[in-house]
This record gives C-alpha cells, structure tokens and sequence, in this order.
C-alpha cells in the first residue's frame, strides 16, 4: 500500500505504511506482512491471519493476551507466533484484530487483543488450523522492508 502524503519539487513522494497480504495456495491460505521493522512485518502477518477469518478491522479490541515465544531463527519464531495466535482463537473461542510485537533475538513478547467471536457480525469464513512450514520466509528485503509468510491450514 502507498499514500500520497506531500509534493517535493512538483513531484509527489510516496509514504509506505505497514500492510498485509494473502497469496494464492492450492488448498490453503498464504499470509504475508510488510513493515519497515521485523516486528511490524509479525504484527502486519497476524493481521492477515485474522483476515483469512474475518475483517480484522471489525475486531474490537476488549481483551488483551500476552504471549511469548522462543525459537531458534526468525522463521520458526513466526511460525510460533502465529500458532499462539491460532492457539488461542481456539482455546478462547476469539478473534485478534490488534497485535504489538517485541523482538530481541530469537525471543518474543507480543500482545494480541480482540473479542469473542459474534457470528453474525464477524461472519467467519474458515477456521485457522495452524501455521506450517511450507512457503515459510522471513526477510530484510533490498528496499530497508520486512517481509514475513508462510502457507496457514484451514
């Protein structure tokens, strides 16, 4: 996603904000997340989680969850953090639609927020079995952005 926000010399300059994405898998979903740091890169993947669910927009934020995880590389930490999330969606019978992730080396302490699930207005689409390894990437790309997916079970 790009937005305008001023004209330098007659030239107008784009303004990158953090974003998510699906992308097409045979049987599954892929979800991916830009940010300029390696946490919004998480934080924008678990939006996209959310979304192969439901608006993550019409998610408000009542309870908040802390979670933590550990592993032994960026790419299985994100792997941990996104079955947190699925975790608890299910234990708690929820949906998140506001994240906040810390990074310090391969440990993370997050914060997720959302509700319990109203079918009528959240409307779900599928249910979130888990997050595999396939497609699983996690990267500084050449432009100064993180990039964080992988292929989630539903």
């Amino acid at each position: 996603m790009t937005k305008i926000v001023h004209k330098a010399g007659g030239i107008a300059q784009p303004a990158r904000v953090p974003y998510w994405e699906h992308f097409q898998h045979v049987a599954d979903v892929g979800v991916r997340g830009f940010g300029p740091t390696l946490e919004s890169s998480f934080e924008q993947t678990a939006k996209a989680l959310t979304a192969a669910v439901t608006d993550p927009d019409s998610v408000e934020s009542k309870t908040n969850v802390a979670i933590t995880c550990d592993a032994p590389n960026s790419e299985m930490l994100l792997i941990d953090w996104l079955n947190a999330i699925i975790y608890e969606m299910a234990t708690r019978k929820m949906l998140f639609g506001n994240f906040s992730v810390n990074i310090h080396g391969n440990s993370l302490s997050g914060s997720i927020s959302g509700e319990p699930i109203d079918i009528e207005r959240h409307a779900p689409a599928t249910e979130v079995k888990g997050a595999t390894l396939s497609e699983l990437e996690v990267a500084h790309d050449s432009d100064g952005w993180w990039h964080a997916q992988c292929i989630v079970d539903v």
